[in-house]
């Protein structure tokens, strides 16, 4: 069984009617939701939040995670260093880590990736593409493609990261752009994979193809995850994943 600790900064949801209607329970909630919905008893989830003692993210709760995803937009500032700190160590050590969205701007993932992970963003509402360039990668398992996600916010080249090690999606918009948004990294003995697609105006999270994209993530990302591949030992495991 995975242990998944599903991160929310969750002040859009508390902040914003509208927000709120789509994720009443937070964008969190839905994220877990998710998980167990695809995974089901292959994983254990738990949330925390940036309003918890210490977020949520304690060393005990930090020492029960396999895999700990990472959603946060207007309040990157208030997460505390020492949080990070205690994160990039359980990642350098085997915890993995799935980036979600406006998560780019992290303190934790601008300091395990080295640059600024700054892009091109506009916000109308634009059709996105999550194209598939690496079909043979556990993460695209069982995945359409494309995805269609009918509302979104545009991000846009240039992303200022590093060159993925292995890069799964690729999206584009009805404005032209197109965008690396699906790129797995390796920091020390930890996975990390981001994923560009979830606005918090957008139900973006109860999209079942972007909950099966999150669920494969969080396989291949747990610890003891081998080469291309991710916990193929799972019950639940998508279809074709000891092909990969």
């Amino acid at each position: 069984m995975v242990r998944v600790t599903v991160w929310g900064e969750n002040v859009h949801e508390r902040t914003e009617e509208h927000v709120r209607a789509i994720y009443p329970d937070g964008m969190h909630a839905a994220i877990a939701a998710g998980l167990d919905e695809v995974l089901g008893g292959a994983v254990q989830v738990r949330t925390a939040t940036l309003q918890e003692p210490e977020h949520g993210l304690t060393a005990t709760v930090l020492d029960d995670t396999d895999v700990l995803t990472w959603w946060g937009h207007a309040a990157h500032d208030e997460v505390d260093d020492v949080v990070v700190e205690r994160v990039q160590d359980a990642v350098l050590g085997g915890m993995g880590l799935l980036v979600l969205h406006s998560g780019h701007y992290a303190k934790i993932f601008r300091r395990l990736l080295g640059t600024s992970c700054s892009l091109r963003w506009r916000n109308e509402g634009e059709r996105e593409l999550v194209w598939t360039v690496d079909p043979a990668h556990p993460i695209a398992a069982g995945v359409p493609h494309p995805i269609v996600i009918e509302a979104q916010e545009m991000y846009g080249e240039h992303f200022d990261i590093p060159a993925p090690d292995e890069l799964v999606f690729v999206s584009s918009f009805s404005g032209g752009e197109v965008f690396r948004g699906g790129c797995c990294f390796h920091r020390g003995r930890g996975r990390i994979f981001y994923f560009s697609p979830g606005d918090q105006d957008y139900p973006v999270y109860h999209h079942p193809a972007v909950r099966r994209v999150l669920a494969n993530a969080v396989l291949w990302a747990a610890p003891g995850a081998g080469g291309h591949g991710g916990a193929a030992d799972s019950p639940n495991a998508p279809r074709g994943w000891f092909e990969a």
